[in-house]
């Protein structure tokens, strides 16, 4: 039976292999985390989780100084006094690149779609965001981690959302072509519009904030979504219409805007942001929070929640954040 590790044994096995790769690990240490491993299955199914994505960072080392100054500040504890927090953290993510499509970057993709996105028309990585104007001068804006091909012919334009999230502002056309926007679960049309579309492997959602959307799910439904509404689809069901989300739209200008909003799911939506994991005890995670924070500074977003909330911060690796009660 597969052993999926709790949040609480993540985090130890990531203090664990942070501790292991120090350079002034005592052999005492090293007893010591032997001990914890064999405690339990879960124990090793957490050390084997974090052995894996940290095995990631290796490669980096064959590639100069910068990648080796990269492999080793994502593994490194912090109580070395060589290199703080900050420098690992710029480190590990200038070796890594905010523009490129890594493992962090793209790790909520699917397999295929995740191919898929190395060939893409268009795509952005972790944190970076991008607006494109098309031939007939309607307007796109991708989001963070977003892939996207663009297919424009003569009897239509289509857009093939692959993965992330778009706001689209569509133009009037010449040529009275229909304007597409396709997933793997269904499509839609967009009627003289201006909404936002958001893929993951799980579910499309669709928030209009004018004029009206037509869906074609994959359920063989076909349904128009007004202005001011939102709906979520896969290849099985279609939820029923509820608000629009303004935080859907307010990201094109770098904006988080937090409406009485879990903390988990507001530091799901930041980890879109930010290479690395983000985790949240769950004595915390139904705190309400409400403000306009920065996409472009996610640890500037951590900040100002520990400052407003009764929560702490932990950065056990340069990569792995846990945010639990003071």
């Amino acid at each position: 039976m597969l052993i999926k590790p709790s949040v609480v044994n993540l985090e130890q096995a990531a203090q664990w292999y942070a501790a292991l790769r120090d350079e002034n690990v005592t052999d005492a240490e090293r007893m010591a985390w032997k001990t914890w491993l064999e405690q339990s299955p879960e124990h090793q199914a957490a050390w084997r989780h974090i052995e894996n994505i940290s095995h990631k960072f290796e490669p980096l080392r064959g590639y100069g100084p910068q990648g080796a100054a990269a492999a080793v500040a994502g593994v490194k504890t912090t109580r070395s006094a060589v290199v703080s927090r900050r420098q690992a953290l710029n480190a590990l993510v200038g070796a890594i690149g905010l523009g490129g499509l890594t493992w962090t970057g793209w790790r909520h993709m699917p397999l295929p779609e995740l191919v898929m996105a190395w060939h893409a028309d268009q795509h952005t990585g972790t944190g970076e965001r991008r607006e494109l104007t098309l031939a007939d001068g309607s307007r796109v804006w991708l989001n963070t981690r977003t892939a996207l091909n663009v297919d424009y012919q003569a009897g239509q334009r289509r857009l093939v959302l692959l993965g992330g999230e778009i706001l689209i502002q569509t133009a009037t056309d010449s040529l009275q072509r229909p304007f597409y926007v396709e997933t793997v679960f269904g499509r839609l049309q967009a009627l003289g519009t201006r909404f936002t579309v958001r893929h993951t492997d799980e579910r499309t959602r669709l928030d209009v904030f004018e004029h009206n959307v037509e869906i074609y799910a994959g359920t063989n439904n076909t349904l128009r979504v007004k202005a001011g509404q939102a709906i979520e689809f896969n290849a099985a069901t279609v939820s029923a219409p509820e608000s629009a989300d303004r935080m859907r739209e307010a990201w094109s200008q770098g904006r988080l805007v937090v409406d009485n909003m879990f903390l988990g799911a507001l530091l799901d939506e930041l980890s879109r942001y930010r290479h690395g994991h983000i985790s949240v005890a769950p004595e915390v995670a139904g705190l309400k929070v409400i403000g306009v924070y920065p996409v472009n500074d996610p640890d500037q977003v951590l900040a100002m929640l520990e400052q407003s909330l009764p929560i702490r911060v932990r950065r056990s690796l340069p990569w792995w954040i846990t945010v639990e009660g003071r």
